[in-house]
Parts: C-alpha cells; structure tokens; sequence
C-alpha cells in the first residue's frame, strides 16, 4: 500500500512547520484535515474564519477535509465524532496522520490512541526536535509567516493581537509564555509559508474577548493544543480575507 499522509491542520506555524518539513522531503501529502466550530464556522480555539482556512488550502494546493463540531461537543462526542472522519479518510486510501506537536507527551499520546482506533499511524515531524527557543527562531526562518490571532488574557494584553510572528515578538513574549505557545499561551494564523503559491491577502477586523470558565466537560475545547486553565479571558483577533 502506498502511503497517504492527511496533515492535521490548525492552519497555525506549528502545523505549518510540520507541513513544510513534510513536502521537503518530499512526503506523499494527500491533504489536510481541520476541526471547526459548526456554529461559528470558525477554526477551533484559533478563532479564524472558514474561508482563510480555505485560502490556505488553495495556496497549498491541497484538499482540506473539514470536521465540524456541534457546540457543546464534550470529550467523547468529539472522539466519537474524529473516529467517524478519519475512518473516512482511511477508506480514501489514508495511512497516516502528522500533527504539529512539539513536546506535550501527554497529548502526543492522546493523538496516537485516537489514529490508532482508526488503523492510522501518527507522524509528528516536529517533535522534539530542538528547544522551543531554538524552534520558534527556526520556524521565522525557514519563512513561515504569521499573525497572533488568539491570546490567553493571563499573559497578555490585547495590544499582542495581531502582531508578526517574528524576532521582535519573541524578544517581547512576557515572562512563562512558551516561544511556540506550546502551553496554549498563543495561536498564530500562517498568511505565507513554503510551498504557498502566493501570499494569502488579509487585514484586521476587530477584536474580541471571551471568558471561559471551569463549569462542565463540555468546557473542554479538544484541539486547543494544550491542557489549558479555563478560568480566564482569551482574547481573539478576527482576519478578513482581503478581496
């Protein structure tokens, strides 16, 4: 059988680093795979519109397989639900799945558990591959770029929304915040990277806050990225696609 890698797509610079070291290799890459919002058409936690999620597809050249969570998804209805889809990819001739993740050996393993019910193996091009210091300053030049579009409100002000994913930033990240976010500090939105056939065109709207709070399960958002604690304000840059 030939291998057909689906790359599990936030359309942020972890997973687009991922992607990046993926079709360098080459790597048979057969398309993405994304999770959003079914009531907000938007992608989970980074809070980006359907149609930049798209955009990136398209200068990617690269089919995007979207899941649409209901709102009020808990744990098992998503892992019910992922079973279903990548199940779907399988029969489509999928053998593997890459992800973006870079150290959280607890999610890594989530990850694995949940490819494996559906008879898929897991990549993690990134992983461990060098301190995250290091990585994000090789994710900047390999000339992957990004905007901040989601922020945890215990770091950050709403002044960080926006900004390039660039040296200047990562000399500005406040005390704890992880270069790459990997604790779920920030989530970026790639505009332009390798392998994009052109830049994708995109202004800032407006800017919105959302606080979350410890209630239930259906609290827990499973693509965030990271174990995260709930009982703040993240605050969210929305992008426009320009026409």
């Amino acid at each position: 059988m030939n291998d057909s890698i689906w790359m599990h797509w936030s359309g942020g610079k972890d997973s687009a680093y991922a992607l990046t070291r993926l079709l360098n290799e080459p790597s048979p890459v057969t398309g993405l795979v994304t999770s959003l919002s079914q009531e907000f058409n938007r992608v989970s936690m980074h809070g980006v519109r359907e149609e930049l999620l798209q955009a990136q597809a398209r200068a990617l050249n690269l089919p995007l397989h979207k899941i649409y969570l209901p709102r009020d998804c808990n744990m098992e209805d998503y892992n019910t639900l992922l079973l279903h889809e990548m199940n779907t990819l399988k029969q489509q001739g999928a053998t593997t799945c890459a992800f973006g993740d870079i150290f959280l050996e607890d999610l890594k393993a989530f990850r694995e558990k949940q490819m494996q019910q559906a008879q898929l193996q897991s990549s993690f091009p990134i992983w461990k591959q060098a301190d995250t210091t290091t990585l994000a300053k090789t994710i900047i030049d390999a000339g992957i770029k990004a905007v901040l579009v989601c922020i945890n409100g215990k770091f950050f002000d709403s002044t960080f929304l926006g900004r390039e994913y660039d040296l200047d930033l990562l000399n500005d990240l406040p005390p704890g915040v992880d270069p790459c976010g990997e604790n779920g500090e920030f989530h970026t939105f790639v505009y332009d990277a390798p392998h994009f056939s052109s830049p994708i065109p995109i202004t800032l709207g407006a800017k919105v806050d959302k606080l979350y709070t410890p209630n239930s399960e259906e609290s827990d958002e499973p693509e965030c990225g990271a174990t995260p604690a709930w009982d703040t304000t993240f605050h969210f840059q929305d992008l426009l696609l320009e026409n």
